[in-house]
């Protein structure tokens, strides 16, 4: 059973978790913090070093949020392809994932950081390799079951598709505009078919 200092801890980056997400590391100030959690500076602080561990806790929390949704699509049944599919589904609906966390973490964070915290961007670039690497896995096993083709290796093709996925989170956030998101999507179902499929 958590302890109680435990309980505050999860309790403080569970609420902060989307207010850094949204507004970013600059963007977000300790009143900001204080307000929502109904905690003093001084609560905050004795659970967490400085404000750059909480956002990095924060991070964190999200990354974890958002990587398990990810193992759900790619470590189920089913054939690599199907993997895949069940993959560009989970994106088709992400914003709708994301809206409780205040938007994707690795678009918001990774580019609030990349001029601001090295450690935040070096959690979100960590998150990036990772989720590639899923990806890269499932293609590589598919392969391997002589389930798809791949015109280059497996991590390539796992790194240009989530780059064309997060382009379209990208873009999609920018303008408010879905649509980015999910004609991109339907585009990668017909291009994966036809690039990977036996």
């Amino acid at each position: 059973m958590p302890t109680k200092a435990e309980r505050t801890s999860a309790y403080i980056i569970e609420t902060v978790a989307p207010i850094f997400n949204k507004h970013g590391y600059v963007g977000t100030s300790m009143n900001d913090l204080t307000e929502a959690t109904g905690l003093t500076k001084g609560a905050l602080y004795g659970n967490f070093e400085n404000k750059e561990a909480l956002a990095l806790a924060a991070f964190h929390y999200n990354s974890t949020l958002l990587l398990k949704a990810i193992d759900e699509k790619l470590n189920g049944d089913g054939t690599a392809l199907q993997k895949i599919f069940s993959l560009t589904d989970f994106y088709r609906h992400y914003d709708v994932f994301t809206a409780r966390m205040g938007g994707c973490p690795v678009l918001n964070v990774g580019v609030d950081a990349n001029n601001n915290n090295t450690l935040l961007k070096s959690a979100t670039n960590e998150t990036i390799r990772t989720i590639e690497g899923k990806i890269a896995l499932v293609l590589e096993n598919g392969v391997k079951n002589n389930e798809i083709k791949l015109p280059v290796r497996p991590l390539q093709f796992a790194k240009q598709l989530y780059t064309m996925i997060q382009g379209a989170i990208a873009m999609a956030t920018i303008t408010s505009d879905r649509k980015y998101l999910i004609n991109t999507i339907a585009y990668l179902d017909v291009l994966v078919k036809k690039e990977i499929k036996k």
